[in-house]
């Protein structure tokens, strides 16, 4: 019985009064209860889940159960073109593939079906999903700039982020039908084409003065008016008012004339020529001249779209594109998703000219028209001279995908005796190759390079900069590469190859061995590529796992054509990256990455102590007499240098 805090016993009352304390059960076994078994998530219903949605027009995006994005679509009633995904008609084996895999539909309502088609575009290009045809085009397009923000503008090719206050023309096909049209706009025209900084530095004409292709402007050979007349005629050129020019230029040859300036009437008289020639080479009737003619060729489940470019009446070129995911879609499909795709970021000309017809032509030309603020129109059966070109289109087309077809089937005659050759299962669906470079152990980095049936998957390349190891230490670098890479598949980010390639011999194995077997990665089929005896290319010695002798398949086998071709691509994407992070140290400055230093005030210090060398002799109190550099920072820069 417990006692109060002053020594007595609780009455006997009390003591009823106190409710007793049940002893808890002693478990008679230590065994754990069994976990109750996880409830399976409810079974996605899509008609229950497209009766919920608006009738009016949209984009609806499918995702599966990772979340990833599955297929993007544009509806006119997305209640009824979402349901017809699930109800009971006979469907596409792709299509049923799809819907087994949907978990969640998200969508967006727009105001009507041009939105809608432009904002699915806007959706593809950003989830990339894979059940859409898909353009693939990794490079930006090449323009034309000529740089009218400076007194004396310059033309130029042009890739990338374009600045305002400048003119850009284009996208050109293709890079060689943008030098060509700046090759005879300089010998036309006679527009500078030199850096800003090369125009500012010069003394004397340069050798596109000698050869007439420049009037050299930056010796003030030729007036500021002559020259604006110059580049505007230029301009009107390349947007395709020739007439004009013409015109213009029987104007000056004239006047040159009556006031008794032979030799410049001449030069007017050459040009007109010159421009004249070239109308009746590529002049093209019955339109403005700005004319796509846009034809599909398909066989075995691949696409091309030949593309060919008309501006201003001249013949710009032509190109191939080959979509992907293309299995399966009807060609009017593949023809809309590519124009919708291919017209994103670029303007459609007044006339595209097809191969096929569109089921959403009108919708097409009434969102093209609206974009380019004048009329487009699309033209599946052409007649006349255009028909002769939408076919020559076409004849391209198909040559450019038994071309494309017959370097797949190499390919892949290649990784079959890939296979082979490593007594593999199965040819492996992608290699990825490692390779190292350096000089002098300095600014070391390394490439990891992918490869599939198609070839090079450069969307999947990286590189490494590495850090921490000794100065040459191959085998530290490898070690590193390889574990930065695949632990990140060990952390489930990634998906690991087929095949692993690193460039090397039997140490460069032994690094890969290791941290495969460390990320618990070791059944992954792994060689390692050495330069043989001869140092020849096709003579190279593989060297595989557990096996004493290197195996040498020689120049005539496809499979030694493959990975060479791997770790050659490999060789030259190491050496890339380490030519940039090499030519980068040697341009930049010691004093930068240390806190505090601004560039202004590393202008001060190279300023007063008249260069680098003079900073790293100088003491803290030297520094410190800088304007704007305290002691504190003084100290800082002497510690940094030293």
């Amino acid at each position: 019985m417990s006692k109060e805090p002053d020594g007595k016993a609780p009455s006997k009352s009390e003591a009823e009064a106190e409710p007793k304390r049940t002893p808890k059960p002693t478990p008679k076994s230590k065994a754990k209860a069994k976990p109750k078994p996880k409830r399976k998530p409810p079974a996605f219903d899509g008609k229950k889940a497209a009766r919920k949605l608006p009738t009016g027009p949209g984009v609806y995006l499918y995702r599966d159960e990772a979340d990833t994005v599955l297929y993007v679509g544009k509806a006119a009633n997305l209640r009824k073109r979402v349901a017809s995904y699930f109800d009971a008609r006979p469907k596409a084996t792709r299509t049923l593939r799809m819907v087994a895999r949907i978990r969640r539909i998200e969508t967006a309502l727009t105001r009507n079906e041009g939105e809608a088609l432009l904002l699915e575009n806007e959706w593809i290009k950003a989830h990339r999903p894979r059940y859409n045809v898909l353009l693939r085009d990794d490079k930006s397009y090449p323009w034309i700039v000529m740089t009218t923000d400076h007194e004396f503008p310059r033309i130029a090719f042009h890739r990338g982020k374009r600045l305002k206050g400048r003119t850009y023309l284009g996208p050109y096909p293709s890079a060689s039908s943008v030098r060509e049209s700046i090759n005879l706009i300089q010998k036309t025209f006679r527009v500078r084409n030199c850096e800003d900084s090369v125009f500012a530095n010069r003394s004397r004409p340069c050798l596109q003065y000698q050869i007439k292709r420049c009037t050299a402007p930056c010796v003030d050979y030729v007036s500021d008016e002559d020259y604006a007349a110059q580049v505007d005629d230029a301009l009107l050129f390349l947007k395709g008012q020739s007439d004009r020019v013409i015109t213009r230029l029987i104007g000056r040859m004239e006047s040159a004339s009556k006031a008794l300036k032979f030799e410049e009437a001449a030069l007017h008289r050459d040009r007109i020529n010159t421009l004249k020639k070239m109308q009746a080479q590529q002049f093209v009737s019955h339109g403005s001249g700005d004319i796509d003619v846009i034809a599909l060729a398909r066989d075995q489940d691949q696409s091309c779209v030949q593309v060919m470019t008309f501006r201003g009446g001249r013949n710009l070129g032509q190109r191939s594109y080959f979509p992907t995911q293309t299995a399966g879609a009807e060609d009017g499909e593949v023809m809309e998703a590519f124009l919708g795709q291919f017209y994103r970021e670029r303007m459609p000309p007044d006339d595209l000219l097809l191969s096929h017809e569109l089921p959403s032509r009108d919708l097409f030309a009434e969102v093209f028209t609206e974009r380019a603020g004048r009329k487009v129109s699309l033209q599946p059966n052409p007649r006349g001279e255009r028909r002769q070109w939408l076919e020559l289109t076409k004849r391209n087309a198909e040559h450019a995908l038994q071309m494309n077809l017959a370097s797949d089937a190499r390919i892949t005659a290649q990784f079959e005796a890939l296979r082979e050759l490593l007594d593999l299962d199965e040819a492996p669906a992608t290699i990825e190759c490692f390779d190292i470079s350096h000089t002098a152990g300095n600014q070391a980095v390394g490439s990891c390079v992918v490869f599939d049936h198609q070839g090079a998957v450069k969307s999947l390349y990286r590189r490494y900069n590495l850090k921490g190891i000794t100065p040459g230490d191959d085998y530290a670098a490898m070690r590193q590469v390889l574990d930065r890479r695949y632990r990140k598949v060990d952390e489930e980010e990634g998906a690991l190859p087929g095949l692993l390639i690193v460039d090397g011999g039997k140490g460069q194995l032994r690094q890969a061995l290791d941290v495969l077997e460390e990320l618990g990665l070791s059944d992954l089929p792994l060689m390692g590529v050495a330069k043989g005896p001869s140092r020849r290319a096709g003579h190279e010695e593989w060297v595989l796992p557990g096996q004493a002798r290197p195996l040498m398949p020689g120049p005539e086998s496809p499979a030694s054509h493959l990975v060479q071709q791997v770790r050659d691509e490999a060789h030259r994407f190491a050496i890339t990256g380490h030519r940039g992070r090499r030519q980068k140290a040697a341009t930049d400055s010691p004093l930068e990455g240390i806190p505090g230093i601004g560039a202004s005030r590393r202008k001060a210090l190279l300023s007063h102590f008249g260069g680098i060398r003079g900073v790293r002799q100088a003491g803290v109190e030297e520094l410190a007499s800088v304007p704007g550099v305290s002691r504190n920072l003084a100290q800082r820069i002497f510690d940094a240098l030293h």
